[in-house]
């Protein structure tokens, strides 16, 4: 978790006009109260300003936890030529699905399970397939029914 801490503008004042800020070899400025924090300001006249962003408080699951899950919810074992691409989908659904920007897409839903469907066209057994299927889609905290509706 981070820590957040607030500054008061009046001791950003003090601290200002106390200490000012020096040159580097690069042409940022370091000023000690922050402890070797680097900005360029855009005109040496004008005073800097500083914002200050609240941590998000959502913290995604990481690769191995949606893995864990997708494991968890489908325990057979999976053939090897279908185990390491199905792995490999899973870490790069799970990678985008983490992007802040990410929002639920019919049209990359019918992409996904064209592809899918595709990569699962030998499977041996067409329950386990669906099986699979659900297992995958739940280990991301996603809804397989609506990722179904999308295809069919």
């Amino acid at each position: 978790m981070a820590a957040t801490s607030s500054v008061s503008i009046a001791s950003l004042r003090q601290a200002s006009s106390e200490r000012r800020p020096t040159p580097s070899a690069s042409g940022s400025f370091a000023t000690p109260l922050f402890g070797g924090v680097r900005c360029k300001p855009p005109k040496l006249g004008s005073r800097m300003a500083v914002r200050c962003l609240a941590a998000s408080s959502y913290v995604p699951p990481t690769v191995s936890e949606t893995k864990l899950n997708f494991l968890k919810s489908y325990k057979r074992p999976i053939p090897s030529i279908y185990n390491n691409v199905l792995q490999e989908l899973l870490v790069q659904h799970h990678l985008m699905r983490c992007k802040r920007t990410y929002q639920y897409d019919a049209v990359f839903a019918l992409g996904f399970v064209t592809v899918f469907e595709q990569l699962m066209e030998g499977y041996p057994s067409n329950d386990d397939r669906d099986a699979i299927f659900r297992a995958y889609i739940q280990a991301l905290n996603e809804d397989p029914e609506q990722y179904s509706q999308n295809y069919y």
